[in-house]
């Protein structure tokens, strides 16, 4: 029955590796924690003069390099000077050369948020007027590429390295302390460190790439290590590996000093192992609490040990799963029920605290019932509380299978251990040896001896491998052990496809900043929403009388601007007699002011059509609002007046 489940395994756990593959390689670029949420000069904004500083705000506070922001001109030249410097708050800066010709500038921006993830774009405007531009605004990402791919893998494995580490250990001091003695055992705890260390090697290497250049060249680049240790990320990883130096001390005792002891002097070893690993992984748990999503917004005192906490019951769990899976399927040695049972309660206990603090963590990333759908975290997350919710309900069933598990293994001391079996083995060969001896040659008897010892140990070994083919028969001969394999298996694959989702899951903007972005985006264009009857219609149409003060000077100006949105525009200007004749008038000027921007007044002089009509063509006008439309009105060489009306445009 065994070797038919074997094949089984190995298909199975293939193809949930290569679904959580999938989850890593489609998971993108790391989307960007920080969002952008203003600017000055505004996105697409046409200005009339140059500005001496472009200035960006985001969410939340980012991390600059000499390079983060960048201003170029319609040929793609830099013409930013200076290093980029913080203005205040979560607004940061950088000088521009004054007298800036007219043209459309286009502005690149790469910078690191808070919470350790980087973050890239760009958005051009104008100056005087737009223009063509060889600036492409298009693939601005940051975390992409190959580097990102291994970024990805890095952090995924982490993680794993983590759980199998932390869990693994747990198990064997909590649940099955003679694990510990047991070899699948070890390679499984020590193949988690050497996982998590590597992982981190890894993430340290590609860091200084990952939210810079994103070059592979540039991974072993000295300089960008070195600026990688001085950053809040860079110290945590360092921090990592220091106690992964403190995790292998205590995988040394765990697995040597501790396996050798009896049961009575295990105690105190038991006591102060489990305090000691308990303070190494709550310091591995820190470092991602420290450096991610728990260290910035809302109640970072709360956050960061809730985040700890849930790290920690996710190892316990998931770990504790995959050991036990080792355990029943790997080790020679039997896993009594009472270990299984003392899990059971471990892993239930892990799952309530698992569960208080991702609500918690859930309400402090989202803020919104609505974020849930609407947002990409909040579709991840509703994934992983469905999986959640799946390895919960095959937990139940191997609760059930647990509770009607019996010990039908062969228990210690109901047969001599290998040692003395060997050792009775040769005895008894040496005996024989010595029955040769006594009745022939010594000649004989000594090739005789010499020939015992290797007859004996080969029967050794024999018996050794019929007693554990007779114990594993015997094990798998319970259908309710044979039944906790299998549902212990089907956890372990859905807890790898939870594990990938959790990895995307943290490098994904939160809902709550996704939310506040568009709501700052909204707000820079509210003025559009506050329309009068006029902004409705696709065009603006206003009349206004005037009075130059001369024998012939009253009339009827008339301005229709088509479609009134933001960008061009077509404008018709007609002037005509009180009486609705036109009006043939030398010259008409119009201007545009926006008050409350404090952008304008933007002279336009249209070109005269026919007799009192005047029209102007591609008006630009930069951003949605209250716009002053003023018209000068020439009747003579002297006699001019100039009215105006308010419009709503965009």
């Amino acid at each position: 029955m065994t070797q038919t489940i074997a094949p089984r395994v190995r298909t199975l756990v293939l193809l949930l590796l290569a679904t959580a593959g999938l989850l890593l390689t489609t998971a993108g670029p790391a989307s960007a924690h920080a969002a952008l949420t203003g600017s000055d000069p505004q996105q697409g904004v046409v200005v009339d003069k140059a500005p001496d500083q472009v200035s960006l705000t985001f969410s939340e506070k980012v991390a600059l390099s000499d390079n983060s922001l960048r201003v170029l001109d319609p040929k793609g030249k830099a013409v930013q000077q200076g290093k980029p410097f913080e203005v205040g708050g979560t607004t940061y800066a950088v000088k521009v050369h004054s007298g800036l010709p007219d043209g459309t500038y286009t502005v690149t921006y790469q910078v690191v948020s808070a919470d350790s993830h980087p973050v890239a774009g760009a958005f051009t405007f104008s100056v005087g007027a737009p223009s063509v531009t060889s600036v492409s605004v298009s693939g601005e990402t940051a975390g992409g590429g190959v580097v990102g791919w291994l970024y990805g893998f890095g952090r995924y494995m982490s993680y794993a390295g983590f759980i199998v580490l932390v869990g693994g250990a747990a198990f064997v001091l909590a649940c099955w302390q003679r694990g510990a003695g047991v070899r699948p055992m070890q390679r499984f705890v020590v193949g988690g460190w050497l996982t998590l260390t590597s992982a981190t090697l890894l993430l340290l290497l590609l860091r200084g790439s990952y939210t810079g250049s994103g070059k592979l060249g540039d991974v072993f680049d000295l300089d960008l290590l070195g600026n990688v240790l001085q950053t809040k990320s860079g110290a945590a990883l360092v921090s990592r590996l220091l106690l992964l130096a403190a995790a292998a001390l205590f995988i040394s005792v765990l697995f040597g000093a501790y396996d050798k002891r009896e049961d009575e002097e295990k105690r105190d070893l038991t006591f102060g192992l489990a305090i000691g690993g308990t303070v190494v992984a709550a310091g591995l748990a820190a470092s991602w609490a420290m450096a991610e999503h728990a260290s910035v917004g809302l109640q970072t005192g709360i956050a960061m040990p809730v985040d700890v906490l849930h790290l920690l019951a996710v190892a316990t769990w998931l770990g504790g799963l995959s050991a036990l899976l080792v355990a029943l399927y790997r080790s020679d040695a039997p896993v009594e029920s009472a270990a299984v049972r003392r899990f059971s309660q471990v892993a239930f206990g892990s799952v309530v605290t698992l569960v208080a603090t991702g609500v918690y963590q859930s309400w402090r990333q989202l803020g919104s019932w609505s974020a849930f759908t609407e947002t990409r975290y909040g579709q991840l997350l509703l994934v992983k509380i469905g999986l959640v919710a799946v390895l919960v309900g095959i937990a139940f069933i191997s609760r059930r299978w647990t509770a009607q598990l019996a010990d039908t293994v062969v228990r210690p001391g109901k047969r001599a251990p290998q040692k003395e079996r060997v050792a009775a083995s040769a005895s008894g060969s040496a005996k024989e040896a010595g029955g040769a001896k006594d009745s022939g040659a010594a000649k004989k008897a000594g090739g005789a001896k010499g020939g015992g010892s290797k007859r004996a140990a080969q029967l050794a070994r024999q018996q050794a491998a019929m007693d554990t083919a007779r114990q594993k028969r015997t094990r798998d001969a319970d259908p309710h052990r044979f039944g906790l394999r299998r549902s212990v298996l089907a956890e372990a694959g859905v807890a790898v496809v939870l594990l990938a989702v959790t990895t995307v899951l943290t490098q994904t903007e939160p809902g709550r900043t996704e939310e506040e972005a568009k709501a700052a985006k909204a707000a820079a264009s509210s003025s559009s929403s506050s329309t009068s009857g006029q902004a409705g219609s696709g065009a603006v149409t206003l009349d206004m009388s005037f009075d130059t003060g001369g024998t012939d000077g009253k009339g009827v100006v008339t301005v229709d601007v088509d479609p009134a949105r933001v960008g061009g525009n077509e404008m018709h200007v007609y002037v005509q007699r009180p009486n609705g004749r036109a009006f043939d008038i030398p010259e008409v000027k119009v201007a545009l002011t926006l008050e409350a921007k404090k952008i304008g007044p933007l002279a336009i002089t249209p070109d005269h059509i026919t007799t009192g009509h005047w029209s102007a063509s591609n008006v630009q006008i930069p951003m949605a609002g209250d716009w002053k439309i003023a018209v000068t009105v020439r009747t003579s060489d002297i006699d001019q007046t100039t009215v105006s009306k308010n419009a709503q445009i965009g």
